[in-house]
């Protein structure tokens, strides 16, 4: 499968004049592009009680909307109407390595601005409606064939129907349409407002998501990331008061100091990198466990000898930051603190899903960086 969807246009142009910016279609961008999951197994995934599904049903012939979360159930889906039906399973790249294989391709973006692999499977007529999302996307056709429209840019402000349990905009109006095959690419910005309806049975499209936090998030989490790293003895102060007519009376001065406070972490280079590095790379789904057993070192040194590798989980996200005193990896939101030595394996890891060199386990520094993530579950013993 090709590592870059982009067809003849360069990274650098597609940087420039698209993202973010405005649609684009790609025809046969990924030519040999299979479904990562098979229907039959893509409905199965969805009835797990650990796994994020939708059913959205469109009655034929009107206007009507129903939603249904999962986990569900085999009898479920045999009372599926014979059309207008979608059902939209997110994550699949924790679930299915093929998933995440197809994910990585899109590694053109940082990785750590991906959010997830989501499929969906439709029935003829099946979609979820003329919508905009928050955040870029990039849709795949991987099976059968999907029509997509897309409109004006919107915002929260745009009118949504009241009636539906889906956010369905109520002024669409599309300009520009396509119907793509398997293999075909649509890229959509955040704000776009579009529209997918599936050309048949049998319609899968796989849609790569990007991690896009609100201002209200961020600084929600970094007040929360603050609040855990101060103490109570860090408190406003005013030595240098005057007097002032009125008690009640809260001067531009006082307010100021008050900016200094906010403003001597804000500025702060490294207490604001080491929250983000740590915010952005949380795992989508914070409940997944490491192994109760702990493994040892001699066991991954057997491992890699009778040709085993060591793998990147497939929910697992990796970041790095240089800076002067040295290098910070994010792995699954903790922070690790890495030296000179420790900085090809910090690369490596950044940048490859797995490890299948005996060569990373010969230094010490690795060794002590590999154990501990292997122990978390960010890496894992793979065939």
């Amino acid at each position: 499968m090709p590592n870059f969807p982009l067809g003849d246009m360069p990274l650098e142009t597609f940087l420039k004049e698209y993202w973010q910016k405005t649609p684009l279609l790609v025809r046969n961008a990924l030519p040999e592009v299979t479904s990562p999951i098979s229907a039959e197994e893509l409905a199965g995934l969805s009835c797990e009680e650990q796994v994020e599904s939708r059913i959205i049903i469109r009655e034929d012939g009107s206007d009507r909307w129903e939603l249904s979360h999962g986990p569900f159930t085999e009898t479920q889906f045999q009372d599926l109407p014979a059309s207008h039906w979608t059902l939209l399973v997110q994550a699949v790249d924790h679930w299915v390595p093929a998933a995440a294989d197809l994910l990585s391709t899109f590694n053109f973006i940082p990785n750590w601005r991906v959010d997830d692999l989501m499929i969906s499977l439709s029935g003829a007529g099946g979609g979820v409606g003329p919508h905009f999302d928050h955040y870029d996307v990039f849709l795949v056709q991987v099976s059968g064939r999907r029509q997509w429209e897309v409109g004006k840019v919107c915002d929260e402000r745009s009118p949504r129907r009241a009636d539906t349990p889906v956010m369905i905009l109520t002024e669409w109006k599309s300009t520009q349409n396509w119907t793509l095959e398997p293999g075909d690419m649509l890229y959509v910005p955040p704000g776009v407002s579009h529209s997918g309806v599936a050309v048949g049975d049998g319609c899968m499209t796989c849609s790569v998501g990007f991690r896009a936090p609100s201002h209200r998030d961020i600084i929600m989490s970094f007040a929360n990331y603050l609040g855990n790293k101060l103490g109570e003895e860090w408190r406003y102060t005013d030595p240098d008061l005057t007097p002032q007519a009125n008690p009640g009376y809260m001067t531009p001065k006082a307010l100021e100091r008050v900016r200094n406070i906010l403003r001597q972490y804000v500025d702060d280079p490294d207490l604001v990198g080491e929250w983000f590095g740590q915010y952005m790379t949380e795992p989508k789904y914070s409940d997944e466990e490491p192994d109760a057993e702990p493994h040892h070192f001699e066991d991954v040194i057997t491992h890699l000898s009778q040709g085993g590798m060591l793998k990147r989980n497939e929910g697992s996200r990796f970041a790095y930051q240089k800076r002067e005193e040295g290098t910070w990896l994010f792995v699954d939101g903790r922070a690790y603190s890495c030296n000179e030595a420790q900085m090809d394996l910090v690369e490596r890891l950044c940048a490859e899903v797995m490890i299948d060199d005996q060569t990373w386990v010969q230094r010490e520094e690795h060794i002590s960086l590999l154990m501990d993530l292997i122990n978390q579950g960010s890496l894992y013993l793979s065939d």
